[in-house]
């Protein structure tokens, strides 16, 4: 690490220097684009050497921006989705900077304009990314109101009035009323959760804003570097209650962002300081964030109705009648074979089996289908090798494996896949593991100077608490969480299992000097014993995650594969599983039928591909943002796109191998075929283009949008046009019609003949002869269909 080379200090030093950098692109980059908007108004060249000069220094200090952002990323304590998007944003204005004043480069110096759409695109984007990072880079320092709190409607002197039943039977009885031990505890955890929930921000332990705290009851009565906030003998002239009385509009009012407190909140908290400001010894910590149940739950089914042969399709129809929605009619059969084809052994149906498929008469053919597809055992590990790659985040080449400090699971994994091991058994080999497992819990041993955070141990409690259980450990690992409940101490502790010496708690990668207790996240499940081995530690974490009490773990993975098969989670994102589920009595269904059935995935599988609810037509969205979102409602699985190993493997099925068999990593007990899947080989820049990660960190979810860069790999790509050239010259040897080759070149890769529009207009293309370069502009066009790259 460049820290061990030249000190931590200059580093974080410089990092800091990013804000003054940023300033410059700012500025400069907003001037240019007036500039240019004053010459497109004048209609004359006169200021584009000024222009010139103006991009050139902007785009050099949005680089150095980056660069200097990325120091305080490294050496400062930063961290959630907001600083993700102000990176991503940071990172595209610079290089839209860059290329802007390429552009304008070729008008300004080569005389091009040609090129002078292009530079004014590029230079008004610049200008709105630069905004955009520049608003998401204030958000990180001043909050995510920093804008819209001095908007008229955020000036409000206080907030909506309190909806809690038991503030306004509080604030009824009124100061003359002779309080109960238990109205009192009622009262303290009244006001302590206001205190959570308006006030933690700037008054806790991961922030003391004013030597103030008011998390717990010895920093309440101390006070503040004012001295202390509550007067016991004069209720309504302590410093608190005068603070949160103020007008939004003066500085010294608490809380001094976001809204002020509601007039009921001010009465209660003037109400327990009346009463003695009662703070139970014993008293917990509040919660500010929901947590789902961890124990099992097995539902009643719901009636059944004609047609109902699966249970949760009954679930579903109990949703959909509560919603009022309407049972689509279901997919055509057609339809049916290629998505439960592409979802149990990604690959496309072959057109003879389509063809055999719409012919059988027999109305279970469907199930029947689903049968043969789970058994086909190796094509089902191939295509789910994927998945848990990226989860386990398991691969072939990479960092960590260049300096051994990174060990596969392939073939213990593919094994698992296709022996169809138990859930149960497979999640205690991963915990407690032998040498063919152990890369999962042992992650990524990085090189040189690491984060506290990213210590292998550490790797290990964030890891399996987010694949396995479904929650976020990782800003626990730094401080405790903002987005749960999760303390500090709680990853620690659960990281010390993974650990043979006792870890010293590090905040934001400062040491506290405090050692860290052994605990299980949930520890209902049972209690660790920190005096034995690592290896036994380990193994009585992998009896305790396995336990049936854990309804958490099953109802994690039956809310993975639903994803999977469905587009979207019963509950989203799939990694949390505290938010509400869209259906709670089908998740929990879902999750006891799988114990009942000795953990089997394929059975799960089976039970949600033969549903009706599967069966259903697809629904696009227009923003994937909205899958997210809590007011989404159900109506069927969601439209998908291809994921990269599936476009791969169809690409090869229809056109020619993208992958021949020697480039497969795995090569044991794999049959031999005519190309390599590509869940088997490296990654590589067609790859990545079409989402696959570098599973240096654990990726439970792609996402299904197209993107830039898989439309540029998809025109230009080196190795996709080789792959089109090649196969253009096999499909031209082997049909001597340009008829017969249109009509088989839908087959194989739509399972249908062409229109006959789209014939008609193919065999124009390609003459009465084809010729190489028109199949290979065939192809091209076939695949780039969205009936071909989508799941429908």
């Amino acid at each position: 690490m460049l820290s061990g080379v030249f000190g931590f200090w200059m580093w974080q030093f410089l990092g800091r220097l990013h804000p003054l950098m940023v300033h410059f692109p700012v500025a400069l980059l907003v001037v240019a684009l007036v500039l240019e908007a004053i010459a497109f108004r004048k209609k004359n060249d006169v200021l584009r050497p000024g222009i010139q000069v103006v991009l050139a220094v902007g785009a050099a200090s949005a680089v150095l921006a980056v660069m200097f952002g990325l120091l305080l990323i490294a050496n400062d304590d930063y961290s959630g989705d907001v600083l993700n998007a102000h990176l991503w944003f940071g990172v595209a204005t610079a290089a839209l900077s860059v290329v802007t004043l390429w552009f304008h480069t070729k008008i300004f110096k080569h005389q091009k304009i040609n090129f002078l759409k292009l530079y004014r695109a590029g230079l008004l984007l610049t200008v709105i990314g630069v905004t955009v990072a520049g608003h998401l880079g204030a958000s990180l320092t001043h909050g995510a109101d920093f804008l819209t709190e001095v908007l008229p409607q955020a000036d409000d002197e206080s907030g909506p009035e309190t909806e809690s039943p038991a503030s306004m039977a509080l604030i009824k009885a009124g100061g003359d009323h002779t309080f109960t031990e238990k109205e009192l505890d009622l009262l303290s955890l009244e006001v302590r959760t206001i205190f959570a929930h308006n006030c933690y921000k700037c008054h806790s332990a991961d922030k003391i804003k004013g030597e103030l705290r008011l998390d717990k009851k010895e920093f309440v009565m101390k006070g503040g570097e004012s001295g202390p906030v509550i007067d016991l003998k004069d209720p309504d002239n302590s410093e608190l209650v005068r603070r949160i009385s103020l007008p939004r509009s003066d500085e010294d009012v608490m809380p001094s962002k976001g809204k002020s407190l509601s007039k009921d909140e001010i009465a209660i908290i003037k109400l327990w300081i009346s009463k003695g400001a009662h703070w139970p010894d014993n008293a917990g910590e509040i919660k500010l964030f929901p947590m789902a149940a961890l124990a099992p739950r097995t539902p009643a089914l719901p009636p059944a109705r004609p047609g109902d042969n699966n249970a949760v399709d009954r679930f579903v129809g109990a949703y959909f009648d509560k919603n009022k929605i309407e049972w689509p009619t279901l997919i055509d059969d057609k339809l049916y074979i290629r998505r439960v084809y592409l979802d149990i052994v990604g690959l496309l149906p072959p057109p003879e089996t389509i063809d055999a498929f719409v012919a059988n008469k027999n109305p279970d053919k469907r199930n029947q289908l689903v049968k043969e597809l789970l058994g086909m055992n190796d094509a089902y590990a191939q295509h789910w090798l994927t998945f848990w790659n990226d989860a386990l985040r398991n691969d072939y080449t990479g960092t960590g494996y260049i300096t051994g400090g990174r060990f596969g699971i392939t073939d213990w994994l593919y094994e698992s896949l296709r022996d169809n091991k138990p859930y149960d058994a497979f999640v205690r080999e991963l915990i407690s593991p032998g040498k063919r497992s152990e890369g999962f819990i042992r992650g990524i041993q990085w090189r040189g100077t690491i984060n506290a955070s990213q210590r292998v141990e550490m790797q290990a409690a964030q890891n399996v608490s987010q694949v396995l259980l479904g929650l976020n450990l990782k800003c626990a690992s730094c401080h405790d969480s903002f987005v749960s409940d999760w303390k500090l101490k709680d990853a620690y502790a659960f990281a010390s299992i993974f650990s043979d010496t006792t870890l010293e708690i590090n905040r934001c990668d400062k040491p506290t000097g405090k050692m860290a207790g052994t605990k299980i996240l949930f520890e209902e499940l049972g209690t660790i014993d920190s005096t034995v081995s690592v290896e036994e530690k380990l193994k009585q974490l992998s009896v305790f995650l396995t336990s049936p009490k854990n309804g958490r773990l099953y109802r994690t993975l039956v809310n993975r594969m639903w994803a999977q098969l469905m587009g979207r989670g019963i509950i989203e994102p799939v990694d949390l599983m505290d938010n509400k589920p869209w259906s709670q009595d089908l998740l929990d269904w879902l999750a006891s039928d799988f114990v009942e059935n000795n953990h089997d995935i394929k059975t799960l599988i089976y039970t949600i591909v033969t549903s009706r609810t599967y069966q259903l037509p697809s629904v696009a969205l227009d923003d994937e943002n909205k899958i997210n979102s809590e007011s989404f409602a159900f109506g069927g699985p969601l439209l998908r796109r291809l994921s990269a190993e599936q476009f791969a493997d169809a690409v090869s099925t229809v056109v020619y191998p993208l992958y021949p068999d020697s480039t497969r990593q795995y090569v044991p007990a794999v049959p031999a075929s005519s190309f390599a899947r590509s869940s088997l080989v490296k990654n590589d820049n067609l790859l990545t283009a079409l989402g696959r990660p570098n599973r240096e960190n654990v990726t439970t979810k792609r996402s299904s949008q197209a993107n830039l860069l898989q439309a540029m790999e998809l025109t230009n790509g080196a190795m996709f046009n080789t792959v089109l050239a090649r196969g253009a010259r096999q499909w031209q040897v082997k049909y001597a019609t340009s008829d017969q080759l249109v009509h088989e070149v839908y087959r194989k890769a739509l399972g249908r003949n062409p229109a006959e529009a789209e014939r008609k207009a193919a065999v124009a293309i390609l003459g009465p002869k084809p010729e190489a370069n028109g199949v290979e502009d065939l192809l091209w066009s076939v695949l780039l269909l969205p009936e071909f790259q989508l799941i429908q």
